[in-house]
């Protein structure tokens, strides 16, 4: 009895050690990363991260989708295709396994999480897969490029990406299962070119930070660039974070905060602005509005009243700068901008609910239009806009913006090029964490 008694001692001190040693494991990255890509070439400038998708003769197929931290679900360019095996799905094409019309996933999506207005086709359990014996499960889908409602066939999907510690990408790599949708090839011809999918970053329980798990804090990092010529850098996940050539700053040091806000009808970020100052010239902005952040948007949308008294403002703030005419759709434009001028320009700082400061400098307030011709890139949003004040992507071009789903706040540098580095400056080296 004495013996049978030690042996489960030793049983149970082996089991807690063996606990112990799993709970003291700490993995080697501290979050995933892909790297961002600017487009030129569409209707409006727009950015891509590429991600890892099929297994294909022992290597990864990759695909570019669209940064938008508004879409409330993932859909790309695949077929679906409910007996796969090797060597089924055609050439050149990404084959997933269909959601049925009647699980749950269908059910929630198409009644909560995916679009409904007048403009999107009404959805219909009709189609089905030869051999498959049940209804497939279309969901409605919005272009962020022309603003079209189109319909999409959920699936379970299956993408990849490298894992990070901050300073370099490593040789692991981190998995996500989530429920996406497949759209024709047609689907994305207003797109940029080689971008075939839309990857949802927003708070949806269908976007990609959703399926995101541990040891992944619930924080994205973006980190936009100013040049197609270079990558930006998205990472989600604790941090830290460092760019090149100061490899000794994480650039969370540099960040200030204001909380993240909900806004009814929508995945969407968004955060209070009470004032915009202009050489200590303020503008009320009132305060039962929010400001949207938008991944889609190019340039910054004000209602129509807050873009005149902020084009008025900036115009006396500017006195003895020379003047160009307006080029559509900016309202104020200057002649001959030279960097001693730009240097002149005045920051236009957007003052935040919480007292901080989020301050929009010269390089992302003014547009180069021709080499003579520089705009004050904000534009008139009307008189009765969805959101009252819409960021663009060119006001945060080489600015590194963290999103906090956990403790509901908005990180933001300002300008990194005041800090001698830029969103093109992440080491994207390979690193063996072995």
């Amino acid at each position: 009895m004495r013996f049978l008694l030690q042996l489960i001692v030793m049983v149970l001190a082996f089991i807690s050690d063996q606990h112990g040693g799993i709970a003291q494991f700490v993995p080697p990255y501290t979050s995933i990363v892909v790297p961002v890509t600017k487009h030129t070439d569409a209707a409006k400038h727009l950015f891509s991260v590429q991600i890892m998708t099929a297994y294909v003769n022992q290597q990864y197929q990759h695909a570019n989708f669209l940064v938008d931290i508004d879409a409330p679900i993932i859909w790309h360019d695949c077929i679906l295709q409910w007996n796969i095996y090797p060597g089924s799905c055609p050439s050149n094409t990404l084959c997933n396994f269909p959601v049925s019309c009647e699980e749950y996933q269908c059910t929630n999506t198409r009644t909560t999480y995916s679009y409904n207005n007048s403009s999107c086709p009404p959805v219909t359990n009709s189609s089905t897969l030869p051999g498959w014996g049940y209804c497939t499960c279309p969901v409605n889908v919005v272009n962020p490029v022309t603003g079209s409602c189109g319909q999409a066939l959920l699936n379970y999907d299956d993408f990849t990406v490298n894992t990070s510690n901050g300073r370099n990408v490593l040789t692991g790599i981190y998995g996500a299962n989530p429920n996406a949708a497949c759209a024709t090839s047609s689907s994305f011809q207003s797109f940029p070119a080689n971008v075939t999918g839309v990857m949802a970053f927003s708070s949806s329980p269908y976007a990609l930070p959703a399926y995101l798990y541990q040891p992944l804090k619930k924080t994205l990092a973006l980190c936009l660039p100013s040049t197609s010529s270079a990558h930006g850098v998205l990472f989600f996940g604790t941090g830290p974070y460092y760019l090149l050539p100061r490899s000794d700053v994480d650039v969370r040091s540099l960040l200030s905060y204001t909380p993240l806000l909900k806004h009814a009808d929508s995945f969407g970020y968004f955060i209070g602005v009470t004032s915009i100052i202009i050489r200590r010239r303020s503008i009320d902005v009132p305060a039962n509005i929010t400001t949207k952040l938008s991944t889609i948007e190019r340039y910054t949308t004000l209602r129509t009243d807050i873009y005149n008294r902020v084009v008025w403002t900036f115009w006396m703030a500017t006195v003895g700068f020379p003047r160009a005419m307006p080029v559509a759709p900016f309202g104020i434009c200057f002649r001959t901008i030279s960097t001693r001028v730009l240097l002149r320009i005045p920051d236009i700082d957007f003052s935040l609910a919480n007292g901080s400061k989020w301050t929009i400098s010269s390089a992302n307030s003014m547009k180069q239009i021709t080499e003579d011709v520089a705009c004050l890139a904000f534009v008139d949003g009307g008189e009765t806009p969805a959101h009252d004040i819409v960021t663009g992507t060119f006001q945060v071009e080489d600015n590194f913006l963290e999103f906090d789903l956990e403790s509901l706040r908005f990180g933001f540098s300002s300008s990194l090029l005041r800090q001698q580095t830029s969103c093109a400056n992440f080491n994207f080296t390979l690193t063996d964490n072995r």
